[in-house]
Order: structure tokens, then sequence, then C-alpha cells
């Protein structure tokens, strides 16, 4: 009788929970869909069975697999699918997802030809599944995106698996390494790691992973939607105050933001408040509590033909941005911009979006997510960092009520980010090579 290794039994573990709690995802998924239908969409795909709209049979061994687990990855995603189908000309795309908000935003990218399905559920059968019938020719996660039998399963079937645009903060490396007979295994056998900064290659490589590059971040070559920026443009001059935006506000920062707007006092008044949650299904829970603080609030699935302006905007206290894939609308509107994820210990979103829109940003202390290009853009003056939420206020409301500084902060931040970009065509290169390598 042979032993296992600790690393065998580490997977035979994970994969016995990840099996057992598959009841208990049917249920999660019915649930989230009473805020987010989507949810109730295709659930068979979670455990790989297919509809034979989406069996894909003619695409067998000729898929780029993409899987974009969230909306920030799905529009990372976008940028590199851009790049790929340049370089790739009649590429076929398969597109998984994990959240209804990514699954949404990937609909908007796919072509004639293109499949879009659920990330399978990681147990071996569901992920064994998944691969035999789609067979891709090669895998890209966005980001953080590592599963250990989704790695393990694709590398046993011949599936190179790559990470890009891959980021590893310094709480998420903890958290592997005291897993490490898991964790290990799983980075090691990618096929590829391109990360955003020389910080997220050195965890990762701590990990094991094979890091072929440091390519930067494909968000910085974005490009801002401009029939939004143009719509911006056009409302923006019918208002009498400059705006202030909390952006991708997490849990916990709504509430910080009415007792810092109290102490603002007559200067809170000089500007327009406008709150973006990052999650929809939060959307209703923020409009309570916002009129439950007291503040008149303006939502924008009620607006017709744009904002309330003249003597219609007087009684409005606050504007909720209860929409999906109107960011860059958003940051048109806004003066300066708080960045949510930021205040409260969550590690902050992405400001790049922000900045590509010239709209000045303000971090909190919590970056960790996005350390890097945080640090970098502040140093560039491109953004500014605040110790919590009411001083973050004051210099939103001033960067939004000085001319002078909002355009120098702009300047900035326009020279910051042709300083970064290049990661998409770096990264679509490295992808092409990898499938070269296979020929």
């Amino acid at each position: 009788m042979t032993s296992r290794s600790p690393t065998s039994w580490a997977r035979a573990l994970y994969s016995a929970v990840t099996w057992a709690a598959q009841p208990l995802l049917r249920r999660k998924l019915l649930r989230r869909a009473e805020a987010e239908p989507v949810y109730a969409e295709h659930i068979p795909e979670r455990f790989g069975r297919y509809q034979p709209a989406t069996l894909g049979q003619d695409g067998r061994g000729r898929w780029i697999w993409i899987h974009a687990v969230s909306l920030g990855e799905t529009r990372a995603a976008a940028i590199l699918l851009t790049a790929l189908r340049e370089r790739l000309p009649g590429m076929r795309l398969l597109l998984t997802h994990g959240t209804a908000t990514g699954r949404t935003e990937g609909r908007r990218l796919l072509q004639p030809g293109d499949l879009q399905v659920w990330q399978p559920w990681d147990t071996p059968a569901v992920v064994r599944r998944f691969v035999q019938q789609f067979r891709p020719a090669v895998g890209v996660l966005m980001e953080t995106e590592v599963w250990p039998n989704l790695v393990a399963i694709c590398r046993e079937e011949g599936v190179p698996l790559a990470l890009a645009n891959a980021r590893l903060s310094d709480k998420s490396l903890g958290q592997a390494l005291r897993v490490a007979p898991l964790a290990r295994p799983t980075y090691t056998a990618l096929a590829a790691v391109w990360a955003q900064t020389e910080d997220d290659a050195r965890r990762l490589r701590l990990l094991g992973a094979p890091v072929r590059g440091v390519l930067g971040n494909l968000k910085f070559d974005a490009r801002p939607d401009a029939a939004l920026l143009e719509r911006a443009r056009q409302w923006k001059s019918g208002l009498s105050r400059p705006v202030v935006l909390l952006a991708s506000s997490r849990e916990g920062e709504e509430a910080m933001l009415l007792p810092a707007l109290r102490t603002l006092g007559p200067a809170g008044r000089a500007v327009q408040w406008l709150v973006v949650p990052r999650h929809p299904q939060r959307f209703d829970e923020v409009a309570a509590l916002l009129a439950g603080g007291g503040l008149h609030v303006s939502r924008r699935s009620q607006w017709v033909g744009g904002p309330p302006c003249g003597a219609a905007a007087d009684d409005i206290d606050i504007w909720l941005g209860d929409s999906l894939g109107e960011m860059a609308l958003y940051y048109g509107l806004a003066d300066a911009t708080l960045m949510g994820g930021s205040f409260a210990p969550l590690g902050g979103q992405n400001l790049i979006e922000a900045l590509a829109c010239d709209c000045p940003v303000v971090l909190g202390p919590h970056t960790f997510n996005f350390s890097e290009a945080s640090d970098l853009a502040c140093e560039a003056g491109a953004a500014l960092r605040a110790p919590d939420m009411e001083h973050g206020l004051r210099l939103a409301v001033d960067l939004a009520g000085d001319r002078q500084s909002h355009a120098h902060a702009v300047a900035q931040a326009r020279g910051f980010l042709d300083q970064h970009r290049g990661a998409a065509q770096a990264t679509a290169q490295a992808v092409a090579g990898l499938l070269q390598s296979l020929a």
C-alpha cells in the first residue's frame, strides 16, 4: 500500500469539500437570482451540462478560452480581446464567468461563432466535462482566478492555462501560504503567468508560479466609451455645481459618508454628490440608507433626459447611480472621485478608468489590491490619498471647486496613463506565442 503525498491529500480533501458543497451552490444561486435574475440562467452549465446551442463542437481544439470571473476582470478581458482579435483574425472565443455582472458585461464582447458559458464548479468531474466538451486550444485566466482542479485537469488534458494581468496582494499571498500543499502545485501547474508589476511577480514566484514576464496592467490601455463621455459633457453643461462622486462604493462606505457629509457644513452643499455602489444588488439598500440619513435621493434609473437641474435640483442632496455599464458616464459627470473600497479595509477598486475619463481621484488608506498603481498615481500627482472619509471629502471638494488644481491633476493623470500603456499588445503577443509553441 502506497502513501499519498500531502499535496495529493490536500487536493483530495478540497475536491471532497467542493463536491459536497454543490447543493449549497444551487441554493445560493437561486437566492442571488432574487436580486439578479441572471444567476438563475443556465444553472446546469455550472455543473458541466450544456444545452445543444452551446455545445460548440465545431470549435473543439480551436477555442481561445478566456475566464473573467466578474465585472472588473471582464472589462480587462475586453481590452485584451481587442488586441487578440487583431493578432489572431478569425479566432473563436469561449468566454466564462462566475458572476452575473461579469456575464452581462461579457455578452457585449461576443461575435458570431463565439460562445459564453458559466465557469465550471471546481470539482474534478465537472471540470473534466467542461474541458472535454470544449477542448480549448489555450485558456487565459484573468488576474486572480486560479482554481486547483481547473488548473490540474487542464494540465492532465493537455490544455495550456495561463494567468494574465496577474496580481497577488500580500494578504492573498499569506492566505495561499497557509494552504501551501494545495496552492503551490496549483500555481506551479500553470503554463505561464504574466504579472502586472514586479511586486506581483515576486509574490507569485513564492508560490511556484512560472512568471514569464511583467507586462503591466491591461486597464491602462482602456479607452472610455466616447458616447458616454459625450453624454456626460452635455448633461454637465446644464449643472450649476461641480459633481463629487463616490465610485464603486462597498459595504460600510456609504455609512461612513453620511457623518462625513455633516462635518462639511456649507462646503458640502457647494457640490452635487453622486454615489455609485459597486454591486447592483445593493442599489435599493444604499438608496434606503441614504434616505434614512435624511438625504433627498435622485436615482439614475428614474432620470428622463438627464439628471435633475435648475430649480428641480434644489431639493436633491445626492444622486444614486443605479445602472450598469455607465461608469464612463459617471466619471465624465464628476469633477473629482472618491475611490470606493479604499475607505473601508477592502483593498480598493481600480483608479485607472476614472483617470482615463479626466476625473481626478482621491484614495482612502486601503489600496492593497492595487497598491503599485495607486502609489505610482499618487507619486505622479494623478491621485491624492486621504487617511479617512472626512479628509477624503474635503480633498475632493477642494479639487472639484478649484479649476487650477483640477486642471493640474488632469494633466498629471494623462501623463501617468501614457507612461504605462502597452500591456494589451504585449499580452496578446504572449498568448499568440504560447499558441505557436504548441503548433
